[in-house]
């Protein structure tokens, strides 16, 4: 029968139950002990001085899944072959006496596959007045704490490579340069070497000169390439960017593009390798640079794989695991639609800079007594092709119509805007009307015919005979002046609302021509810097020193090199206009005086009429 005991009961020596004065004898006391020990779930051990084992209870013994009488006498390494013990730590404690603890890790195979566990191990030396008996150690398992731990670093190394990710890649809206930034991401943080391999559409002009691929296989263009440093002299022998790679039939990388899944090869055999591989011959090159695991990912976006991105290991470096995949198919999947929206940007921007270009074509030739020069200079490939024009009309009596204009906005919509502009001017402008008229009309229709974009536009009628030239201006940046003795300034001019907007109220000014000057029609994009005032900008054009007599297509070039600085951020259009022989150049003196500057819409006496010929 249970019987409580009272703890101030004489008979009960709770202080001495262990001690001298116990009543229990010593070998109950041993019991007792022995019975702790073999019960705690706790993995205990005592070695002697050279570190062999003089007893294992049974938590200790289930580590490595033996009988504890098969463990003591055999060391460290024999006992428990799986385990990484700090055999420092332990002679550190035999020879100072001095507790202490340390990490334990090591693979068991008990509960089935192969696991890696942790332990947070106590130990002290067991001594007294007869020397060193040896040491005792104490383990508490931390396994599900420390997996929950490298859980929490893998995420936030996941996060921390996405975030660099979002901010790396992606910068320019250029294939190549966005395939290159994440393969710069990933070495060496994933992978010794990476590759961004894309499939392109077949290109008739491109291909020639190129053997065809055999039947079967699947060929792809290698956008960027990039490895460790001791690995670089691969591109060499491998394919290096720019260059097309054809992958045999069973090549992972053909699986890849053909199914959309991620394939992982750790270490394969030869024969494996040589089946995988682009083609056998490069089994060699692989396995003499030390390369033993790879991985290819495929680059889906809008639901279509444009290619595939190839990570490599080597050398030293660990087969890849799940949560290298995962890591890898995440930042390929943000990595591919920016890929994906720089192709596209790239045809949209091949197919604008085509229409605009076959629409600008060159202007319509002037009389013969205007001299032209024209230059148009896209926009780089990061900035998208804009609506830029210009234009010479021919009309009765030898006037010519000079016309300058920019859509606002880019891309092909801004092209084609464009050629609807430029369409109305000349239609406009055969019908007689003074240019100031033409701009109400073409604000007007455009307004009427829903043009998506407005434009700002510059009309200049010159009148050789006479000697002026009568300007209107939609919104557009004031022109150059050239004067003989290579003076400039730019005009003042009375300025309306761009075309499109249906407001109207534009007014002439007519000026008259001084001879040998030269007058320079351009777009924003010749003088807008995106971190100035237009008004800095403007004062830069207008502080240029020209030769007003050297042939008009070297002053544009002139103005363009002192202007321009590559990359071009927006697209520029120059047109420069010189008079040249004879002209009525008298009229002019005697009655344009009164018209300079005064924003009128009427010619000067003896120009003879604007709206309609004689």
């Amino acid at each position: 029968m249970h019987k409580d005991v009272d703890p101030a009961d004489d008979e009960f020596d709770v202080g001495g139950l262990l001690g001298a004065d116990s009543r229990l004898s010593v070998a109950a006391r041993l019991r007792l002990f022995h019975r702790v020990l073999e019960e705690t779930s706790a993995p205990i051990g005592i070695l002697d001085p050279h570190l062999r084992h003089v007893y294992v209870n049974p938590a200790l013994a289930r580590i490595d899944g033996r009988p504890a009488h098969e463990q003591v006498g055999r060391d460290l390494a024999e006992a428990f072959p799986g385990l990484e013990v700090p055999r420092d730590v332990l002679r550190a404690v035999l020879a100072d006496g001095i507790a202490r603890e340390a990490t334990v890790t090591g693979v068991s195979t008990v509960a089935g596959a192969p696991q890696t566990r942790w332990w947070h191990a106590a130990y002290h030396r067991l001594d007294d007045e007869n020397g060193v008996f040896g040491v005792v150690a104490i383990l508490m398992e931390t396994t599900a704490s420390r997996r929950t731990q490298l859980a929490l670093d893998q995420a936030h190394r996941r996060l921390a490579l996405l975030d660099r990710a979002a901010l790396e890649i992606g910068t320019t809206l250029d294939t190549d340069t966005t395939c290159r930034e994440l393969v710069d991401l990933l070495v060496p943080v994933l992978a010794d070497v990476v590759g961004v391999e894309l499939l392109e559409p077949a290109d008739p002009d491109q291909e020639i000169g190129r053997p065809r691929p055999a039947p079967d296989t699947v060929r792809l263009r290698r956008a960027a390439w990039t490895s460790i440093p001791r690995l670089r002299y691969l591109s060499t022998l491998l394919g290096g960017p720019g260059e097309h790679i054809d992958y045999q039939p069973g090549a992972d990388v053909a699986r890849v593009v053909r199914t959309g899944c991620t394939v992982v090869d750790n270490r394969p055999s030869d024969e494996a390798l040589r089946a995988t591989a682009p083609d056998a011959s490069r089994v060699a090159v692989y396995r003499a640079a030390g390369m033993h695991s790879a991985m290819m990912v495929p680059l889906i976006a809008r639901g279509e794989t444009i290619g595939t991105l190839s990570l490599i290991r080597a050398g030293d470096s660990a087969p890849f695991t799940q949560d290298d995949v995962e890591m890898a198919r995440d930042l390929a999947y943000r990595a591919a639609t920016c890929v994906d929206n720089a192709r596209r940007y790239s045809r949209e921007h091949s197919v604008a800079l085509a229409l605009q270009r076959a629409l600008l074509a060159r202007p319509k030739a002037p009389h013969p007594d205007i001299e032209l020069a024209t230059r148009y200079l896209p926009a780089g490939r990061s900035v998208e092709v804009g609506g830029d024009w210009f234009d010479a009309i021919a009309l009765p009596h030898g006037r010519t119509l000079l016309a300058v204009g920019d859509v606002m906005g880019h891309g092909v919509q801004a092209a084609v805007d464009m050629s609807h502009y430029r369409a109305l001017l000349r239609v406009l402008a055969a019908g007689g009307l003074s240019p100031e008229e033409i701009l109400t009309r073409a604000d007007r229709m455009g307004e009427e015919a829903g043009l998506e974009r407005v434009a700002t536009c510059l009309l200049v009628l010159k009148d050789p005979h006479a000697g002026v030239s009568t300007y209107a201006n939609a919104g557009h940046l004031p022109p150059l002046l050239v004067a003989a003795d290579g003076a400039t300034r730019l005009l003042d001019l009375p300025t309306g609302p761009p075309l499109g907007t249906g407001c109207g109220g534009y007014t002439a000014q007519v000026r008259p021509d001084a001879p040998g000057s030269v007058l320079v029609l351009y777009t924003d994009g010749l003088v807008e810097r995106r971190d100035e005032d237009i008004d800095v900008s403007l004062e830069r054009l207008a502080a240029l020193r020209i030769e007003p007599g050297a042939p008009l297509e070297s002053l544009v070039d002139t103005i363009l090199d002192r202007l321009v600085v590559p990359p071009v951020e927006d697209d520029v259009a120059v047109m420069a206009a010189r008079q040249v022989g004879g002209g009525g150049g008298t009229a002019a003196t005697s009655g344009g005086g009164a018209s300079v500057g005064g924003g009128g819409g009427k010619p000067p006496a003896g120009t003879g009429p604007l709206r309609s010929p004689a």
